[in-house]
Protein backbone atom coordinates (compact mmCIF):
# COMPACT_ATOMS: atom_id res chain seq x y z
CA UNK A 1 0.00 0.00 0.00
CA UNK A 2 2.60 2.57 0.72
CA UNK A 3 4.24 2.18 -2.65
CA UNK A 4 1.47 2.92 -4.42
CA UNK A 5 0.83 6.07 -2.30
CA UNK A 6 4.00 7.37 -3.25
CA UNK A 7 3.51 6.16 -6.87
CA UNK A 8 0.50 8.48 -7.21
CA UNK A 9 2.27 11.56 -5.71
CA UNK A 10 5.01 10.75 -8.60
CA UNK A 11 2.03 10.38 -11.27
CA UNK A 12 0.46 13.49 -10.27
CA UNK A 13 0.63 16.27 -12.54
CA UNK A 14 -1.67 19.37 -13.53
CA UNK A 15 -3.26 18.32 -16.55
CA UNK A 16 -5.01 21.04 -18.40
CA UNK A 17 -5.96 19.29 -21.64
CA UNK A 18 -8.95 16.77 -21.49
CA UNK A 19 -10.02 13.88 -23.71
CA UNK A 20 -13.62 13.89 -24.86
CA UNK A 21 -14.63 11.35 -22.81
CA UNK A 22 -17.23 11.08 -19.18
CA UNK A 23 -15.85 10.29 -16.01
CA UNK A 24 -17.75 7.27 -14.78
CA UNK A 25 -20.23 7.73 -11.73
CA UNK A 26 -18.06 4.63 -9.99
CA UNK A 27 -14.92 6.68 -10.19
CA UNK A 28 -16.00 10.05 -9.73
CA UNK A 29 -17.67 8.28 -6.19
CA UNK A 30 -14.08 7.23 -5.06
CA UNK A 31 -12.91 10.23 -5.52
CA UNK A 32 -15.59 12.18 -3.39
CA UNK A 33 -15.45 9.65 -0.87
CA UNK A 34 -11.91 9.95 -0.30
CA UNK A 35 -12.33 13.72 0.04
CA UNK A 36 -14.87 13.52 2.90
CA UNK A 37 -12.28 11.16 4.16
CA UNK A 38 -9.75 14.39 4.52
CA UNK A 39 -8.88 15.62 7.98
CA UNK A 40 -10.68 19.43 8.52
CA UNK A 41 -9.97 21.51 11.86
CA UNK A 42 -11.31 20.08 14.68
CA UNK A 43 -13.25 17.57 12.38
CA UNK A 44 -15.72 20.20 11.76
CA UNK A 45 -15.77 19.88 7.93
CA UNK A 46 -15.98 23.43 7.06
CA UNK A 47 -16.44 22.84 3.52
CA UNK A 48 -18.34 21.72 0.46
CA UNK A 49 -18.12 20.37 -2.75
CA UNK A 50 -19.91 21.39 -6.13
CA UNK A 51 -19.99 19.01 -8.85
CA UNK A 52 -20.11 20.76 -12.26
CA UNK A 53 -21.29 18.38 -14.95
CA UNK A 54 -23.16 20.64 -17.04
CA UNK A 55 -21.28 21.92 -20.21
CA UNK A 56 -23.36 25.29 -20.04
CA UNK A 57 -22.24 25.86 -16.67
CA UNK A 58 -18.62 24.75 -16.91
CA UNK A 59 -18.13 27.43 -20.09
CA UNK A 60 -19.58 30.15 -17.52
CA UNK A 61 -16.88 29.15 -14.66
CA UNK A 62 -14.42 29.08 -17.82
CA UNK A 63 -15.43 32.58 -17.88
CA UNK A 64 -14.72 34.03 -14.86
CA UNK A 65 -11.80 31.96 -14.62
CA UNK A 66 -9.89 34.25 -17.00
CA UNK A 67 -11.10 31.82 -19.94
CA UNK A 68 -9.09 28.87 -18.48
CA UNK A 69 -10.20 26.39 -21.53
CA UNK A 70 -9.18 23.24 -18.64
CA UNK A 71 -12.52 24.00 -17.20
CA UNK A 72 -14.96 23.54 -20.22
CA UNK A 73 -13.16 20.51 -21.51
CA UNK A 74 -13.01 18.40 -18.92
CA UNK A 75 -16.28 16.11 -17.99
CA UNK A 76 -16.29 17.37 -14.72
CA UNK A 77 -15.61 20.15 -12.58
CA UNK A 78 -15.18 20.07 -8.71
CA UNK A 79 -15.48 23.50 -6.79
CA UNK A 80 -14.13 23.92 -3.04
CA UNK A 81 -15.47 26.07 -1.10
CA UNK A 82 -15.21 27.43 2.38
CA UNK A 83 -18.21 27.29 4.36
CA UNK A 84 -17.05 29.82 7.26
CA UNK A 85 -20.36 29.42 9.18
CA UNK A 86 -18.92 25.65 9.90
CA UNK A 87 -15.81 26.85 11.88
CA UNK A 88 -17.28 29.89 13.54
CA UNK A 89 -16.51 27.59 16.83
CA UNK A 90 -13.43 29.14 16.32
CA UNK A 91 -14.04 32.55 16.25
CA UNK A 92 -11.97 34.97 12.75
CA UNK A 93 -9.11 32.50 12.83
CA UNK A 94 -11.74 29.78 12.54
CA UNK A 95 -13.95 31.76 9.97
CA UNK A 96 -10.92 33.42 8.04
CA UNK A 97 -8.23 30.44 8.04
CA UNK A 98 -9.63 27.14 9.25
CA UNK A 99 -12.43 26.73 6.84
CA UNK A 100 -10.13 28.11 3.95
CA UNK A 101 -7.76 25.30 4.70
CA UNK A 102 -10.54 22.61 5.13
CA UNK A 103 -11.39 23.31 1.78
CA UNK A 104 -7.61 23.33 -0.02
CA UNK A 105 -7.22 20.01 2.03
CA UNK A 106 -10.10 18.73 0.38
CA UNK A 107 -9.29 19.97 -3.09
CA UNK A 108 -5.47 18.05 -2.55
CA UNK A 109 -6.95 14.88 -1.40
CA UNK A 110 -9.51 14.73 -4.84
CA UNK A 111 -6.12 16.25 -6.76
CA UNK A 112 -4.69 12.83 -5.61
CA UNK A 113 -7.66 10.11 -5.44
CA UNK A 114 -8.27 11.80 -9.70
CA UNK A 115 -4.77 10.79 -10.21
CA UNK A 116 -4.93 7.19 -7.98
CA UNK A 117 -8.22 6.79 -10.72
CA UNK A 118 -6.21 7.05 -13.27
CA UNK A 119 -7.57 10.91 -13.72
CA UNK A 120 -6.20 13.96 -14.73
CA UNK A 121 -6.70 17.28 -13.42
CA UNK A 122 -5.44 20.48 -12.63
CA UNK A 123 -5.76 23.13 -9.17
CA UNK A 124 -7.70 26.53 -10.41
CA UNK A 125 -6.97 29.30 -8.20
CA UNK A 126 -7.61 31.98 -10.62
CA UNK A 127 -11.10 33.34 -10.85
CA UNK A 128 -13.69 35.96 -9.34
CA UNK A 129 -14.78 34.42 -6.74
CA UNK A 130 -18.06 36.39 -6.47
CA UNK A 131 -18.23 35.50 -10.51
CA UNK A 132 -18.21 31.51 -9.22
CA UNK A 133 -20.45 32.48 -6.48
CA UNK A 134 -22.95 34.14 -9.17
CA UNK A 135 -22.87 31.45 -11.33
CA UNK A 136 -23.38 28.44 -8.75
CA UNK A 137 -26.33 29.87 -7.00
CA UNK A 138 -23.62 29.64 -4.01
CA UNK A 139 -24.98 30.88 0.11
CA UNK A 140 -23.55 33.73 0.86
CA UNK A 141 -21.11 31.95 3.85
CA UNK A 142 -19.26 29.92 1.08
CA UNK A 143 -16.31 31.38 -0.27
CA UNK A 144 -14.91 29.78 -3.54
CA UNK A 145 -11.19 28.66 -2.91
CA UNK A 146 -10.26 26.14 -5.70
CA UNK A 147 -11.88 24.64 -9.21
CA UNK A 148 -10.55 20.90 -10.44
CA UNK A 149 -11.43 20.13 -13.28
CA UNK A 150 -11.35 16.48 -13.87
CA UNK A 151 -11.41 13.73 -16.58
CA UNK A 152 -8.62 11.55 -18.90
CA UNK A 153 -5.47 13.54 -19.95
CA UNK A 154 -5.28 14.42 -23.79
CA UNK A 155 -1.95 13.67 -23.09
CA UNK A 156 0.97 11.76 -21.12
CA UNK A 157 2.32 14.35 -19.08
CA UNK A 158 5.85 13.83 -18.12
CA UNK A 159 8.09 14.71 -14.65
CA UNK A 160 7.98 18.20 -13.45
CA UNK A 161 10.95 19.88 -12.02
CA UNK A 162 11.04 20.39 -8.35
CA UNK A 163 12.65 22.76 -6.30
CA UNK A 164 15.45 20.79 -4.71
CA UNK A 165 14.98 18.75 -1.00
CA UNK A 166 17.66 21.18 0.51
CA UNK A 167 16.56 24.56 -0.50
CA UNK A 168 13.03 23.50 0.72
CA UNK A 169 13.51 21.59 3.83
CA UNK A 170 15.10 22.96 6.89
CA UNK A 171 15.64 21.21 10.32
CA UNK A 172 16.10 22.65 14.08
CA UNK A 173 19.59 21.31 14.35
CA UNK A 174 20.44 23.56 10.89
CA UNK A 175 20.90 20.83 8.09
Amino acid sequence: MIMEFYETLERRHSVRSFQDKDVSKDKLDRILKAVISCPTAGNLQAYRVKVVRDAEMRKALSKVALGQRSLTDAPVVLVFTACHTDSSKYGKRGKELYSVQDATIATTFAHLAATAEGLGSCWIGAFDPSGVKTVLDLPEDQQPVAMLPIGYAAKEMGHTARRPFEETVTFDDGS
